[in-house]
């Protein structure tokens, strides 16, 4: 491990233990040589974590459990180790065990949340969300799409007029408010009115250009993306999201566009954002995941590349 990993490894570390007055504790009781014994295998779990070896990161996280059984922050990276392995049970275990000790811990309650979202538990996580949103109005825009996830479409609307309303509106409040209007839109089309009337690029391009709408462009990009104009789909897409900011199959064709022709970058800028508009599809998600690798591959950050070509491989399985 060289020395520039070893520092940022450590710098983490000691982060994480600082945000928990709990986790000071066994560096006053406990002797120097456990102290120092604590503190290697925390290091080490959180090197292994990020890496992807949960296991073992664990493993070293019960060493230091064994030393200090009241640490906050070690209860909460065996949960997050936990979660990450999919183990939601223990993951839920160790969250409520780090609750008792710290119960308006706002990164706590945020983990736990995550946890509920992971098994589609979406009523809990609302529930829990909503508590925070009491107190850190600014996490409102988590809530509107828990909401939407669990179709709960006039509560997200209700909360969406409430967040601007107070002046807390944000690029994913606009999305989520076009992907609620496009829904209701979409909806009270009768199925097959606006289908393409054409079968060439050109003439699909021209359709859209004066019927600007989402089932055509869809349809050109498709045939595009068949005939490897890359550009054309970068532009067409671009030009779309504008129109349509919360349709992730937008986000993800423009990022293919963008890979192929060695804009990573940019890829990954509009990966991250769009991803947030996924909702209930593991083949779009995985799609994203995949792009993201190909990015991350593009800009030589392999640990990234490999970590989100894990992430698709699971979902597709």
């Amino acid at each position: 491990m060289n020395g520039s990993f070893s520092h940022k490894i450590v710098s983490v570390g000691i982060l994480i233990i600082s945000m928990f007055s709990y986790a000071q504790q066994p560096f006053i009781t406990t002797s120097n040589k456990n102290n120092l014994e604590f503190q290697q295998h925390f290091f080490e779990a959180l090197k292994q974590k990020s890496i992807n070896n949960f296991s073992k990161a664990i493993v070293s996280l019960e060493k230091c459990n064994q030393l200090d059984s009241v640490n906050v922050a070690v209860d909460f990276e065996l949960s997050k180790n936990y979660l990450l392995s999919k183990k939601y049970f223990e993951a839920e275990i160790f969250i409520d065990k780090a609750l008792q000790k710290e119960p308006d811990n706002k990164f706590l309650k945020l983990h736990k949340v995550a946890i509920y979202k992971a098994q589609q538990n979406f009523k809990k996580a609302i529930e829990l969300q909503k508590e925070l949103v009491k107190i850190y109005p600014n996490l409102s825009d988590e809530l509107v799409l828990l909401l939407i996830q669990n179709q709960n479409f006039e509560e997200a609307e209700s909360l969406i007029v409430e967040i601007e309303n107070n002046g807390l509106k944000s690029l994913k409040t606009i999305g989520y408010k076009a992907y609620l209007l496009s829904k209701k839109v979409n909806n009270s089309v009768v199925k097959g009115v606006f289908l393409p009337k054409s079968n060439t690029v050109e003439a699909l391009r021209n359709e859209y250009l004066n019927t600007k709408e989402y089932v055509t462009l869809n349809q050109l990009l498709l045939l595009e993306l068949d005939q490897q104009l890359f550009d054309m789909v970068n532009e067409d897409s671009k030009s779309g999201l504008e129109l349509y900011p919360a349709q992730p199959f937008l986000y993800v064709t423009n990022a293919i566009a963008l890979n192929k022709l060695e804009k990573y970058n940019e890829a990954i800028t509009v990966l991250t954002i769009g991803i947030d508009f996924v909702v209930d599809d593991k083949k779009m998600e995985s799609d994203f995941y995949e792009q993201l690798s190909i990015a991350y591959f593009g800009v030589g950050n392999k640990s990234e590349a490999i970590k989100f070509k894990q992430k698709a491989a699971q979902l597709r399985d």
